[in-house]
């Protein structure tokens, strides 16, 4: 991957069977593109051949965004980098690029992903009311926003990731 290579097209892999995924896909389609997109659903047979090096298992957790040269944006920078793609959206992709703007971003994938994890993980029973609880790993700074630590992290030590089920 070339870093100083410019972006002149970008690849969105989303979770096809997120109805929020679904939604903003719809969403992104409609917008004008100062930069084109493409939709591709995440771990499809699509994604695998055109991106055999990615764990498309994690991309079906975590927004992931391809550039044109290589370039792989995850999280909160998928979403700065989308945005900036978007012609009227550039100058708030360019205000979430600041240091303080990245607390933003970051939260808003967090309540995402927050709001995913309420739809039964992959979009299929209504909301159950959950809420963030430390004993879950979320805890919250005023200076910082919410943040996520797995439980069993803190120590370097991680529980091995759970399959995804269809």
């Amino acid at each position: 991957m070339n870093a100083t290579a410019p972006v002149r097209r970008l690849t969105v892999l989303y979770d096809a069977e997120c109805s929020l995924c679904a939604f903003l896909r719809d969403w992104l389609l409609r917008q004008p593109k100062l930069v084109p997109l493409e939709l591709v659903p995440a771990a499809s047979e699509e994604a695998r051949r055109r991106f055999p090096g990615l764990d498309h298992g994690a991309t079906l957790d975590e927004i992931t965004v391809i550039g044109d040269a290589g370039q792989v944006y995850r999280g909160p920078a998928a979403w700065v980098v989308t945005l900036w793609a978007l012609r009227e959206h550039r100058p708030l992709a360019h205000r979430l690029s600041t240091p303080a703007g990245a607390r933003l971003a970051k939260g808003a994938v967090l309540a995402a992903a927050k709001w995913r994890g309420a739809q039964g993980q992959r979009g299929g029973a209504p909301w159950g009311g959950q809420v963030y609880r430390r004993a879950d790993g979320w805890s919250y700074a005023p200076g910082s926003g919410w943040s996520y630590t797995a439980p069993g992290c803190a120590d370097g030590t991680c529980a091995p990731r759970q399959p995804h089920r269809r």
